[in-house]
C-alpha cells in the first residue's frame, strides 16, 4: 500500500461487494466528500458512482487508476446519519454497497440528472412600474392594460413574492408582454422555489381518553434520546390519534418527522387527516409518484421545506434537514420487507436511524410481531398499551362457523347468508373478506384430471372471468380461457375453489337490489377507482364490500357491523413458521373493521376445523395469548426471535446449474462446524417461476453475531466459483418468507 496523495474511494451500482479508487479530475477545485455523485468510466461506460472515502493510499499503482470524468455535486447529497445509515445497512445485510447506496436515491439521481428544487418564474412591478403614468405608454395599449392588471394585483397581494407566468397567464396576460414591460424596466422577474408546501389551519381533534393520554406523555418524555414505543392498541383503539397528538406537540416549524406506512393505498387517507389536524407541510413518497415528484419531495425535506413525509418502505431513506421522530403504523406488516435486490426491512432500518439520530420511534400496531414483542420482553422496547376503543365503539363478538355442518354455496356457508341479510335489514355495511383475487384459482377437467397451469411456474392458473383470460398470480402471464381439455378435449372445463370476483357475482345474483363493491388489485387498476369504491362506502350507498388484504388494514367503515372471513383454514397448516402469526394478525386486522362507531360488530369466521387450538386460543384469549404460547414453542423449536436466520437463494434456467451450486456452497459452509446449521439445499415450496428454477439454503444459528462473521468470510468465495456466473443467488438476511 503505498502512500500517493488523495484518492477518491466510490461506490458503484453492481452486484461486486468492494470500492474502487480513482483520481480527482484535473484541475479540480471542488472538495470532494463522501455522499457526493460522481460519474466514472468503469468498463466501457460512463456511470454514476458515490464517493464513500477520500484517502492517502491504495493498493492499485497510481499510473493504473482512472480520473473522476465530472462531479454531480458540490456537497453530500446524504446526510451524515443517512449516510452512516446506508453504511451499516449494506453490512448487516451483506448487500453490495453501491447498490445500498444507489438505491437509496431517487431514480432522477441514479441516472446522473441534477439536485435541484424546481424553480418557478415570478414577476413584478418595479418602482417605475407602479409610477409611469398612461400618457408614456399611449402607443401600447395592451401593456398598460397588463400594468393596470398588476397594480390591481399587487394590491391584492397577501404573498411576498410576485405571480408567476402560471397564474399570469390564467388571467390572459401573455409572456410576451412581460417581457416587453421587463424591457422598459417596468417590471422584472426572477427565480424563485416552487411552494407546494402549503401549511393551513388545524382543525381540532377528539379528547383523548386515559390510556392515549398516558402514551403521548411518556413519548414526549423521551423526546430527546432514542427511545422506541411500540403501540400496542386494538383496532380502532384511536393509534392515529396519539400519532396526530405526538406530532401536534413535538413539531415546530423547524422540526421533520417520518410517517411510515405498509400500504400505498393507505397513504391518500392519513394524509388528508394529517393536513386536516396538523396544518403542517405535509409530502408524500412512493411508488406510485412520478420520477420528478419523488425528487422534487426528496429535496424539499433535504432542505426543511416539508414537515412531514409519509410514505411505504423506500422512504426511510429520506434525507431530513431536522428529524425529530418516526412514527410506523402497522408495524407488524411484512410489506415493510424489500423482497427484490436489496432485501432491507424497512421497520429494523427506522429503529437503526432513530438510533443514530438520537430521536424517539414510534411503531404501532394491534398484532405486533412476535420479533417486536421479543423485544419488549427483553427490555428493548417499551410498550404502551390501548386496550379500550375510542369512543362507544364496543369490543366485537367472534364466532366460528362449522363449515362441515351446513350446506354451502359459492364458499358462503347457509348460516353467513342469513346473517348477511340480517344486516342488511337493519340498514348496515357487510365486509366479506377473502385473500384471494380472481373467479377460481383452478381450472380443471373432472374427465381426465387435467389441470391449467402456468408453465413458467408450475403453478395452476387464476380464472379471471370478467376481463376473460387465464392469469398465473406469480408471473403475470395470462392466455384465453379454454372452451375444452387440450388433453382430452372433454367440455365443459370446471372452476374449481372460489375468488373475490366469483363471490361478488353471486352476491350479486342473491341480493339484486343490494349496492356491491369489489376492492382487490384487479377492480381498482384505474386511477382514482379505490378513491370511487371508498367514496361510495363512506357515503352509505355500498352495502356490501368484498376485498382482498387492501381492505384489511387502516379503513375507518364507522357503519360496518357484520365481517365475514373466508377460507382462514390456509393459514392453519403451511410450511412457513410464521404463517400463523400472520393469519393470527390478519385475522384480527379485518375483524377490527367492524364495530367501530355506536354500533356492535360482529365477525364470522369460517372453517373447517373450528376445533382447532389456534383458532380458539385466538377468539377466546386474544392475540397476547396467542402470541405468547407462539414465542414458547419458537423457543422450544429454535425458531426466531430466539434463533437468527439468513436464507441463500439461487435460481437458473437449468434446475442442474442451481443444485451444482449449492452443492458447491455447501461443501463450503461445512467448514464452519457447529457454530451454524445448514437446512438444505432444498429446491423452494414453489419450485419454478418465471421460467427458472428455484433452490435454497437455510443457515441458523443461536447468535447473529456467527451467522455475519461466517458471511463475511465465506461470500468472497463464493463469488469465485464458476458455478456462480451460471446462476443468480442472493443473500436474505433475517428472512420474512419462508417460501
Amino acid at each position: 500500500m503505498k502512500t500517493i496523495g488523495p484518492i477518491i474511494r466510490v461506490a458503484v451500482p453492481s452486484p461486486l461487494r468492494r470500492l474502487f479508487d480513482y483520481l480527482p479530475p484535473v484541475k479540480c477545485s471542488t472538495k470532494l466528500l463522501p455522499g457526493m455523485r460522481v460519474q466514472v468510466p468503469f468498463g466501457r461506460k460512463q456511470i454514476v458512482a458515490m464517493i464513500v472515502e477520500v484517502t492517502d493510499t491504495s493498493d492499485i499503482p497510481v499510473t493504473q487508476l482512472k480520473y473522476i470524468n465530472k462531479i454531480l455535486d458540490q456537497t453530500p447529497l446524504l446526510t451524515s446519519s443517512l449516510f452512516h445509515l446506508l453504511l451499516w445497512a449494506a453490512d448487516y445485510y451483506q448487500h453490495p454497497i453501491g447498490e445500498v447506496l444507489l438505491h437509496a436515491l431517487p431514480l432522477l439521481l441514479r441516472q446522473g440528472k441534477a439536485a435541484e428544487i424546481a424553480m418557478v418564474t415570478v414577476w413584478e412591478l418595479t418602482t417605475e412600474g407602479e409610477q409611469i403614468e398612461n400618457k408614456k405608454l399611449r402607443r401600447a395599449p395592451k401593456q398598460w392594460q397588463v400594468l393596470q392588471q398588476l397594480r390591481e394585483l399587487r394590491k391584492q397581494q397577501t404573498k411576498s413574492h410576485g405571480f408567476s407566468t402560471h397564474e399570469l397567464q390564467a388571467l390572459g396576460i401573455n409572456t410576451q408582454t412581460l417581457k416587453l414591460l421587463k424591457n422598459k424596466k417596468l417590471v422584472i422577474d426572477k427565480k424563485i422555489k416552487q411552494n407546494k408546501w402549503i401549511k393551513r389551519k388545524a382543525l381540532p381533534g377528539p379528547h383523548l381518553n386515559s390510556e392515549q393520554q398516558q402514551a403521548v406523555t411518556s413519548v414526549l418524555a423521551g423526546c430527546n434520546r432514542f427511545t422506541t414505543f411500540l403501540v400496542q392498541g386494538v383496532t380502532g383503539s384511536g393509534k392515529t390519534e396519539v400519532y396526530l397528538k405526538i406530532l401536534q406537540e413535538l413539531l415546530t416549524s423547524k422540526e421533520q418527522a417520518l410517517v411510515l406506512v405498509p400500504e400505498i393505498g393507505l397513504t391518500p387517507q392519513m394524509v388528508q387527516r394529517f393536513r386536516e389536524r396538523l396544518g403542517l407541510s405535509i409530502g408524500i413518497l412512493h411508488s406510485n409518484l412520478t420520477d420528478q415528484q419523488r425528487l422534487q419531495t426528496w429535496l424539499a425535506a433535504k432542505q426543511g421545506d416539508v414537515q412531514i413525509i409519509i410514505g411505504t418502505r423506500s422512504a426511510i431513506f429520506t434525507p431530513f434537514a431536522n428529524l425529530q421522530t418516526i412514527i410506523i403504523d402497522e408495524s407488524h406488516d411484512i410489506s415493510f420487507k424489500q423482497w427484490e435486490g436489496f432485501k432491507y426491512h424497512a421497520r429494523d432500518l427506522a429503529v437503526r436511524r432513530a438510533q443514530l439520530d438520537n430521536i424517539p420511534i414510534v411503531m404501532g400496531s394491534a398484532t405486533p410481531s412476535l420479533q417486536s414483542l421479543h423485544n419488549v420482553n427483553q427490555g428493548r422496547f417499551q410498550r404502551l398499551t390501548l386496550s379500550q376503543r375510542a369512543g362507544t365503539a364496543q369490543a366485537n363478538r367472534f364466532k366460528l362457523i362449522d363449515m362441515r355442518q351446513q350446506p354451502v354455496q359459492e364458499g358462503l356457508a347457509h348460516t353467513v347468508l342469513q346473517t348477511i341479510q340480517q344486516h342488511l335489514e337493519q340498514d348496515n355495511q357487510i365486509l366479506i373478506f377473502l385473500n384471494r383475487r380472481g373467479y377460481a384459482p383452478i381450472v380443471m377437467c373432472h374427465q381426465c384430471g387435467w389441470i391449467a397451469e402456468c408453465n413458467r411456474c408450475q403453478t395452476s392458473l387464476t380464472l379471471h372471468r370478467q376481463a376473460q383470460y387465464l392469469q398465473c398470480h406469480h408471473c403475470g402471464k395470462t392466455q384465453t380461457i379454454l372452451q375444452q381439455c387440450p388433453e382430452c378435449q372433454h367440455t365443459p372445463l370446471s372452476n374449481i375453489g372460489i375468488g373475490t370476483e366469483r363471490v361478488e357475482q353471486f352476491l350479486q345474483q342473491r341480493f339484486n337490489d343490494t349496492i356491491i363493491a369489489r376492492i382487490d388489485r384487479d377492480a381498482t387498476r384505474r386511477k382514482g377507482s379505490l378513491e370511487d369504491k371508498l367514496g361510495a362506502v363512506h357515503s352509505g350507498a355500498t352495502k356490501i364490500l368484498i376485498g382482498t388484504q387492501m381492505l384489511a388494514k387502516g379503513h375507518h367503515f364507522p357503519n360496518v357491523t357484520l365481517v365475514v372471513v373466508l377460507n382462514i383454514d390456509s393459514g392453519l397448516y403451511s410450511a412457513d413458521y410464521a404463517a400463523s402469526e400472520r393469519m393470527a394478525q390478519l385475522l384480527l386486522q379485518v375483524a377490527g373493521r367492524a364495530g367501530r362507531a355506536e354500533k356492535a360488530g360482529e365477525v364470522l369466521l369460517q372453517t373447517y376445523h373450528p376445533e382447532h387450538p389456534l383458532l380458539q386460543l385466538l377468539i377466546q384469549q386474544g392475540y397476547n395469548a396467542f402470541a405468547k404460547q407462539a414465542l414458547q414453542e419458537r423457543e422450544k423449536t429454535q425458531l426466531p426471535p430466539y434463533y437468527y436466520f439468513v436464507m441463500l437463494r439461487a435460481e437458473a434456467i437449468d434446475n442442474n446449474a442451481v443444485r451444482i451450486f449449492f452443492e458447491e456452497v455447501r461443501n463450503l459452509l461445512k467448514q464452519t462446524k457447529n457454530e451454524v446449521q445448514l437446512l438444505g439445499p432444498l429446491p423452494a415450496p414453489i419450485e419454478k417461476r418465471i421460467g427458472r428454477f428455484r433452490w435454497q439454503l437455510l443457515l441458523s444459528a443461536a447468535k447473529r453475531s456467527a451467522l455475519h462473521r461466517i458471511l463475511k468470510q465465506y461470500l468472497p468465495t463464493i463469488e469465485t466459483f464458476k458455478s456462480a456466473r451460471k446462476v443468480r443467488w442472493s443473500v436474505d438476511i433475517d428472512p420474512v418468507d419462508m417460501l
